[in-house]
């Protein structure tokens, strides 16, 4: 196409081994197309744009000193893998990132011998990266080096810190590189940011520590010069390697990330001459090279397709608010009414509508960095405490915070309140953060409330359910993008616990709906009304405690029983079956039918395109009634 950039040395590469036939110097022209590959490829896709660009240097220069894929090189969460995707054979379908058929958003094991180890959850790399490291120790064939690059957001989770310290008592070798771009998805929070951020501002020289004793005169010119100054500066000071080193490390760094003069010569020395393992610590900018995402307040996180030259997105214009910014709105009424009611998210502020929040109430929203299970048993001393915490976490990072929900909430009944965002299918991001088995493993909980809204004005009323829980925990769920446009209260009620509703009476056949599929159910039920069979609607709300009334008297009512949910087997529907199980109702011959997601991670594609993979559309729900009901979808309609 005439509108992308010229690329003549990206276009001699086809694989990493091409970038050993070129010269430092056409190295640096490589990263430089690179870069506008990229850009010009995110703004056709959308996607996660300014980690990529942070990393245009630090790809080309490990691609070009490293031989990928013997030697593994692992992303943590993928985030900032595109141009990693263009150099390893990718780059003829890059303009399909993240949509349906095509290349992953994330590293994927399934679609290169290049990505060694998926991810699109956070801080898992080092562990990973250790495992190949060992495996290699013990004999595996086809592993050479391991290099993990982990942001410095990441490095605030506990994993990378058990895995560190793992490494560091293996004493094997393996290649950390610490991208520090000051910039995770939200400004990096915590003791370890300032940690980092003292490190580089305190050491305006780049500190090249020995990588063995005595060994700074191998480092190349100019290194050598500054790791004596570095080192003199540090003697009697905190900061420098300290940390990492007390873990077992050697530490390098910080270097230019930008700066390809620094970065291959040191990639270089460091694969010829380490023995143990290595932390290199490197500063990038998230967004390098692009002006509207260097100036952009989250530096291009994610965006939606955009004009190169200006970086105007192109976002189709919402008829209604989204479900993040009712639940904050929600939120904010009930802290309102209450200064018990605080909030917690795990580096998510502005993805869980918890930054609208923090502007009204500042000391009562806490961001814990990426630590979900840290953020769960903090929330459950809050309330230990007294306070009414909302722990907002999106179902797919939930599930990361699993043991601290059982053993520090649901055990000791501690009313901590969770707002599960993104719940169900989620579009590009695929089946890495898909919310599908939040209502399986919460519902089982004993003392557990589990609510899922139907629709914006649900939310708002679940909200106000929550806070007004005091006894145990609870949790509600709602998925991503804008709500289905109804009038919004100006607080919400709060619900009777475990009662649902009927929207629509009928016989035969009656739907029960748990969450946002109810929009399609109606659908489901106009169309079956114009085949002459009236089936009656109603919305759960309840998976936990379910509404035994409203259950057993659409069963004793009906033909056909029929429950549809967003989630995963396990869930709301084997609730429900359990109960009318007990209860003897099949004995009676009661035709029941569960709707759930299927028994596979379904790739990413289209909201609307992936649940009909999961055979939860109007159409199908219609096809489902008629199946039970024993009715041929052939024929006129009534």
């Amino acid at each position: 196409m005439s509108d992308r950039p010229k690329t003549q040395t990206l276009d001699r590469v086809t694989v990493p081994a091409d970038l050993k036939a070129l010269s430092d110097r056409e190295l640096k022209l490589l990263a430089k197309e690179l870069r506008e590959e990229t850009i010009s490829a995110v703004s056709v896709t959308g996607g996660h744009l300014g980690a990529g660009l942070g990393v245009v240097e630090l790809t080309t220069a490990i691609h070009a000193v490293f031989d990928t894929p013997r030697d593994k090189l692992i992303w943590d969460v993928g985030h900032q893998c595109y141009p990693h995707k263009i150099l390893t054979g990718r780059r003829d379908r890059i303009r399909t990132l993240r949509q349906e058929g095509g290349l992953s958003g994330f590293t994927k094991r399934s679609e290169s011998p290049y990505d060694p180890f998926g991810a699109a959850h956070s801080s898992t790399s080092i562990s990973a990266g250790l495992g190949f490291t060992m495996a290699r120790e013990l004999g595996a064939e086809g592993v050479g080096d391991v290099i993990a690059v982990i942001g410095d957001g990441a490095m605030s989770a506990g994993m990378a810190f058990e895995a560190m310290n793992n490494a560091g008592h293996l004493g094997k070798r393996l290649f950390v590189i610490l991208n520090d771009n000051d910039m995770s998805i939200a400004p990096p929070v915590g003791a370890l940011s300032t940690y980092l951020s003292r490190l580089y501002a305190g050491v305006p020289f780049q500190e090249l520590k020995e990588i063995a004793k005595g060994a700074v005169s191998f480092l190349p010119e100019p290194f050598q010069e500054g790791a004596r100054r570095a080192k003199d500066m540090l003697k009697g000071m905190t900061v420098g390697g300290t940390l990492f080193e007390e873990l077992g490390f050697t530490y390098v760094g910080p270097v230019d990330g930008h700066d390809l003069d620094q970065l291959l010569p040191l990639l270089r020395t460091v694969k010829a001459r380490a023995t143990g393992p290595m932390l290199i610590h490197v500063i990038t900018k998230k967004g390098k090279g692009y002006a509207p995402a260097e100036a952009a307040a989250d530096k291009g996180h994610a965006t939606a397709r955009f004009d190169v030259l200006t970086g105007a997105q192109t976002k189709a214009p919402s008829n209604a608010p989204a479900y993040t910014k009712v639940f904050a709105r929600g939120l904010i009424r009930e802290a309102e009414a209450d200064d018990r009611v605080v909030a917690v998210t795990a580096a998510m502020p502005d993805g869980t509508g918890l930054n609208l929040f923090a502007e009204r109430f500042p000391r009562r929203c806490f961001d814990v960095g990426i630590a979900e299970q840290h953020a769960v048993t903090f929330s459950a001393g809050l309330a230990a405490g007294g306070m009414k915490p909302f722990c907002a976490i999106y179902s797919t990072f939930l599930q990361r915070g699993y043991d601290q929900v059982v053993h520090d909430v649901a055990i000791q009944r501690l009313p901590v309140r969770f707002a599960i965002d993104r719940a169900g299918l989620v579009g590009a991001d695929g089946a890495t953060h898909a919310g599908a088995f939040d209502v399986a493993f919460l519902a089982n909980l004993p003392g557990f409330v589990v609510m899922a809204a139907a629709d914006e004005a649900e939310l708002m009323h679940m909200v106000a359910t929550a806070a007004a829980i005091d006894d145990r925990p609870s949790a509600f769920r709602y998925p991503r993008g804008e709500g289905v446009g109804v009038e919004l209260p100006e607080r919400g009620t709060v619900l009777e616990i475990g009662r649902g509703r009927v929207l629509r009476e009928g016989s035969r056949v009656a739907f029960l709906s748990f969450g946002t599929r109810l929009s399609e159910v109606q659908k489901a039920a106009e169309a079956l009304a114009a085949r002459g069979i009236s089936p009656t609607v109603a919305d759960a709300r309840f998976a936990k405690p379910l509404d035994r009334d409203l259950v057993l008297r659409l069963a004793r009512e009906h033909e056909a029983l029929i429950t549809i949910e967003e989630g995963a087997i396990g869930g709301f529907g084997s609730h429900v079956a359990q109960l009318l199980a007990e209860e003897g109702v099949f004995d009676r011959g009661l035709r029941f039918r569960s709707m759930v997601l299927p028994d596979i991670f379904i790739d990413q594609a289209s909201p609307a395109a992936m649940y009909a993979v999961a055979g939860l559309g109007a159409a199908q729900i219609e096809a489902k009634a008629l199946e039970a009901l024993g009715v041929s979808m052939v024929g006129k309609r009534a």
